[in-house]
């Protein structure tokens, strides 16, 4: 499985990057992650999660999964991020913020 992350916007408009491989990652951190993107059940989000109530100086998260052939990008708001998503969220800003 492998991640693309951008998280974009905020106060200072830095944007952060980073792509992830479980191929790469330690068999316990590989494991976290595959259980973090199953919770979030990101093949099933919307491409675009967007808030009813935009407010400027946000993130907006990009995410592409790649896993057995199948893709998923999703890109969401900071004020709409869904609960199941955060973990993995948090996850990736920690992993992106190391590298």
């Amino acid at each position: 499985m492998r991640i693309s992350f951008e998280r974009t916007g905020g106060f200072a408009g830095i944007s952060k990057k980073t792509t992830v491989d479980t191929a790469d990652l330690p068999p316990n951190e590989a494991n976290t992650l595959r259980r973090l993107v199953e919770v979030a059940d990101l093949f099933r989000l919307p491409e675009q999660i967007t808030s009813p109530n935009p407010q400027s100086d946000r993130f907006q998260y990009k995410l592409t999964v790649e896993d057995n052939g199948k893709q998923h990008t999703v890109t969401v708001s900071e004020s709409a991020l869904p609960g199941t998503l955060r973990p993995l969220i948090e996850w990736l800003i920690n992993i992106a913020q190391k590298g």
